[in-house]
């Protein structure tokens, strides 16, 4: 899946998910989306421990 980042129309910053087909799967609040990345570790940083 891709994501893209978009701005809403009151100017917060989106993350757009899209399947294969380019359709959007999941559309959310950039802060919340980056606060969830940051949350969970890689396989790099997981094997690293």
């Amino acid at each position: 899946m891709k994501r893209t980042t978009h701005r809403s129309s009151t100017g917060t910053k989106l993350y757009a998910v899209r399947d294969k087909q380019g359709r959007f799967v999941d559309i959310q609040t950039y802060k919340r989306a980056h606060g969830a990345d940051l949350k969970r570790s890689s396989k790099a940083e997981r094997k690293k421990k």
